[in-house]
C-alpha cells in the first residue's frame, strides 16, 4: 500500500422482516437511537478517522436513505447509494462494491448499533502491520450472542487461522462485531466464495477464511465497546434506554415537540414535532418517533410509537445483561 487512504462502506440493503410492522416503513438502519438513526452514528465514526467518502449499499426503502442524507455534505462527506435488488447475504453486498472502491475500505453493518472503542488504532494496525484485513472483535460473555454472530480463532502469532459463522459449540470468548477493514485483494476472496447450503446466502465468513487460507495477513483489534443487533421492536426500545443510561439522561426530546405541564417523562426518548395530549400525565419507558401522535393517553409506558403504529410491551428486561 502506499498510503493511508481509506474509503467507507456500510450494508444497509436488509428488510428487516423480524422488525415488522416498523419496517414496512423504516429501514432498519434508519431507526433512531436518542433521535439519530443507526447509519448516522457509523457515518460519523468513519467521518472521525478521517474518511471523506461512503457507498451505502441499500435496498428497502431506498429513497429513505437519500431523502434523510443527500448528498452527505451536512455530514462533512460524500455519499454514494448503491442498490442491491437481490438479498444473497453479505459478501454478495460487499461485492457489489469492488468496481467503485480504489482504496482500503472500512466496513460497517449498518442495521447493528455500534460503540467503537479506539477505532483510529484498528486503522494505524492495518497500516503498520501491511494487513490485509482487521476484524473489530470484543470479548463476549454471553455464549449465545457468538452464536449469533461469529467466533474467530487466533493462531499462536496473534493472527487469525480461523472464522466460524454462528458456532453451536463456542470454543472462546471472541467473538466478530460488524466493523472490517480490508484491502482491495479480499475481493478475489469474494468472487470465489460459495453459497452455503443451510442458508442459500453467500457468507462473508466464508470470504475471510479463502482469504486467510490464500495467504494473506488478518488481524483482530478490540474496537467495539457494546454492539446491539436490533432484531425485534422491542430490542429498539431497549437499546434507546440503555444508550440514555450510557449517557447519563432521563429522558432526551426533540424540538418542536410539546410537553404538558404535569406530565411527567421518564426513561423516554421523544423524537421531533410531537403534541403530547394536556391529559397525558406519564410517559415511561418510551420511544416516540418524528411526527408520531401518541393520542390521548393518560399513560404510556413500554411502547414504540410511530406515526402508523403505538406498540406496547407488557414486559421487557430493561437492565439485564449490560
Amino acid at each position: 500500500m502506499t498510503d493511508t487512504k481509506l474509503t467507507g462502506a456500510i450494508l444497509a440493503a436488509g428488510r428487516g422482516s423480524r422488525l415488522m410492522p416498523i419496517s414496512e416503513n423504516y429501514p432498519k438502519p434508519l431507526l433512531p437511537i436518542c433521535n439519530k438513526p443507526i447509519v448516522q452514528y457509523q457515518l460519523e465514526y468513519m467521518r472521525e478517522v478521517g474518511i471523506e467518502e461512503v457507498f451505502l449499499v441499500v435496498g428497502h426503502l431506498k429513497s429513505a436513505f437519500e431523502e434523510q442524507f443527500g448528498t452527505g455534505d451536512w455530514l462533512g462527506l460524500k455519499l454514494t447509494f448503491l442498490e442491491q435488488e437481490s438479498q444473497l447475504g453479505i459478501a454478495h453486498a460487499v461485492y457489489m462494491l469492488e468496481r467503485h472502491l480504489k482504496s482500503p475500505f472500512l466496513l460497517f453493518l449498518g442495521d447493528i448499533f455500534i460503540l467503537p472503542h479506539k477505532l483510529d488504532d484498528m486503522v494505524s494496525m492495518f497500516f503498520e502491520k501491511k494487513a490485509g484485513a482487521v476484524l473489530a472483535v470484543k470479548h463476549e460473555k454471553d455464549p449465545d450472542a457468538i452464536k449469533r454472530n461469529f467466533s474467530v480463532v487466533l493462531d499462536d502469532k496473534g493472527q487469525v487461522k480461523r472464522v466460524i459463522e454462528k458456532p453451536r459449540y463456542v470454543k472462546n470468548d471472541m467473538k466478530g462485531c460488524g466493523i472490517y477493514l480490508f484491502d482491495l485483494p479480499f475481493f478475489d476472496a469474494l468472487r470465489r466464495t460459495p453459497r452455503t447450503a443451510m442458508r442459500d446466502e453467500y457468507e462473508i465468513t466464508d470470504s475471510i477464511q479463502i482469504f486467510i487460507d490464500d495467504g494473506y495477513p488478518v488481524f483482530v483489534a478490540e474496537s467495539v465497546k457494546d454492539d446491539i443487533n436490533i432484531t425485534f421492536p422491542e430490542d429498539l426500545l431497549v437499546c434507546n434506554y440503555i444508550e440514555l443510561k450510557k449517557r447519563g439522561e432521563k429522558n432526551m426530546i426533540g424540538p418542536n415537540t410539546t410537553i404538558p405541564d404535569g406530565c411527567e417523562v421518564i426513561d423516554s426518548v421523544i423524537g421531533s414535532n410531537i403534541q403530547i395530549s394536556d391529559i397525558t400525565k406519564k410517559i415511561e419507558r418510551c420511544v416516540i418517533f418524528d411526527d408520531a401522535k401518541p393520542g390521548n393517553l393518560v399513560e404510556i409506558e413500554n411502547s414504540l410509537i410511530t406515526p402508523q403504529y403505538h406498540l406496547h410491551f407488557d414486559a421487557l428486561d430493561f437492565e439485564g445483561g449490560r
